[in-house]
């Protein structure tokens, strides 16, 4: 073998464990409940709104495709906040029920 190849494969070798070399301890950051992500997610998707209104206004998109866009991001939206309702319900009924014992 010559010395370029021997070259490349250490260089590949090099490169391959720098890529896939992971530490020993890794922080993935905080846990995320449900209820916090679809808080972002309901925040997320009314900035989406804000800046579509936006650039219809600055005629970017015609009157058909801002209207669908803007159905469908309404739609989310209100999944989103359904879900978290829902989530605080149940939450708050738990609680409720939680203290007083697991009568039904």
């Amino acid at each position: 073998m010559s010395i370029e190849v021997l070259s490349c494969i250490f260089i590949t070798i090099c490169v391959l464990a720098y890529v896939f070399y992971l530490p020993g301890k890794l922080y993935l950051g905080p846990e995320k409940t449900r209820a916090a992500y679809l808080r972002e997610r309901k925040e997320a998707i009314y900035e989406n709104l804000r800046d579509l209104n936006f650039e219809f206004k600055a005629g970017k998109f015609p009157p058909s495709d801002y209207q669908s866009m803007k159905t469908s991001l309404e739609e989310e939206a209100a999944a989103v906040l359904a879900e978290i309702a829902r989530l605080e319900e149940s939450a708050a009924f738990s609680s409720v029920h939680g203290k007083k014992g697991a009568r039904v």
